[in-house]
């Protein structure tokens, strides 16, 4: 836990003091938000029913870039080599990047949530303690996947490539999860998203303990 806790007060040290990360990933969510509420222009009436999957399309695109950022900077110097010669146990060095990532993109989603509420003609100030527990889920799902992922690709040639091509197909089931929970907290309530916040509970246990589990064998071979 020790170990851990340090590497995410690394990550997030070197974020708070470069803030390109952060910038880039505030810039290119707001700009898909954007593009997509363009894009459909459908009546003020009918875009709240937008706001759920293009919330969740945003956040894994930007989370994309976000999470692939962190390895990219461990990879210069050869950093990552210097984490795995230390007495670390592999799986803190995974918990550390899953816990810096789950922070970067709760923070990216505290500016866009409300961005989606404005654009979209959505009051999510009721729904926002439910809002914020699906959020987290989805976060720790897609972050457990994203960082081991990202191990994988950061060392490939095509590595902007490799990580959407190995992530997106897997994380289909977390997405639909996410958008029906947060289509029925809008609508009806915390009572009614069960069945969606069954599935992102489900898809955490799985893929938090698989990335703990395979991590060890992934940026060692």
């Amino acid at each position: 836990m020790h170990a851990a806790l340090t590497i995410l007060r690394k990550d997030l040290g070197i974020e708070w003091r470069t803030r390109e990360g952060l910038s880039t990933v505030f810039v290119l969510a707001v700009m898909l938000l954007v593009v997509f509420a363009v894009a459909h222009d459908v009546p003020p009436d009918e875009a709240p029913a937008l706001a759920p999957p293009v919330l969740w399309a945003t956040f894994v695109l930007t989370g994309l870039l976000g999470v692939q950022r962190g390895f990219l900077l461990e990879r210069e110097n050869d950093c990552l080599a210097g984490l795995l010669t230390a007495p670390v146990d592999p799986a803190a060095i995974y918990a550390g990047k899953l816990a810096a990532n789950v922070v970067l993109l709760g923070a990216m989603q505290g500016v866009v949530v409300p961005l989606v509420g404005l654009f979209l003609h959505v009051d999510m100030v009721p729904a926002l303690p439910a809002l914020v527990l699906v959020l987290l889920l989805g976060n720790v799902g897609f972050s457990a996947l994203a960082t081991l992922f990202a191990a994988v690709a950061v060392r490939t040639r095509a590595r902007e490539v490799m990580l959407p091509l190995l992530l997106l197909p897997l994380v289909v089931p977390l997405l639909i999860g996410a958008v029906v929970a947060t289509r029925a907290i809008l609508a009806d309530g915390i009572a009614a998203a069960r069945d969606g916040l069954t599935v992102l509970a489900a898809f955490d246990v799985v893929f938090v303990v698989a990335g703990w589990l395979l991590f060890t064998y992934v940026v060692r071979d």
